[in-house]
């Protein structure tokens, strides 16, 4: 990732995080619709999940510049994925969610560059999640 897209991740997230739960709230809805499996692996209360949610887009919108630092708690949240029963795949998914509420919640604020620096990032955190994901056995 560019500097630009780590200052506009940074950035949109603020904007984002305004409203909060209620983007995350969205984010599981898409979620959900795209792929209705991925609801059972969800076994905590959405709202209670959508906070972790949120603290997660925060994580990585305030680390995304210092990544090494930042790299031990992703792998840690990748290991804890495999024992929710979340695949490899699931991913694709939930990178399309999270574009498609970023999109909803930031409205014209959303533009090319945002988008692809959203990309950028999630693919590096989902990039890293899938390494540590696959050394569990």
């Amino acid at each position: 990732m560019t500097n630009e897209q780590q200052q506009l991740v940074k950035s949109s997230f603020r904007e984002v995080e305004r409203v909060g739960l209620i983007v995350a709230l969205c984010f599981y809805q898409k979620l959900f619709e795209l792929d209705p499996s991925l609801r059972p692996l969800f076994h905590t209360d959405i709202e209670e999940q959508s906070k972790k949610l949120l603290q997660a887009l925060k994580m990585v919108s305030e680390g995304i510049q210092r990544l090494p630092e930042v790299l031990p708690a992703i792998e840690s949240l990748g290991r804890r994925h495999v024992r929710y029963g979340v695949k490899a795949k699931d991913y694709e998914t939930v990178g399309q969610a999270l574009l498609w509420t970023l999109e909803e919640s930031l409205g014209a604020d959303f533009t090319g560059e945002v988008r692809a620096a959203w990309a950028a990032a999630f693919d590096l955190v989902a990039a890293a999640m899938k390494r540590a994901a696959a050394k569990v056995k």
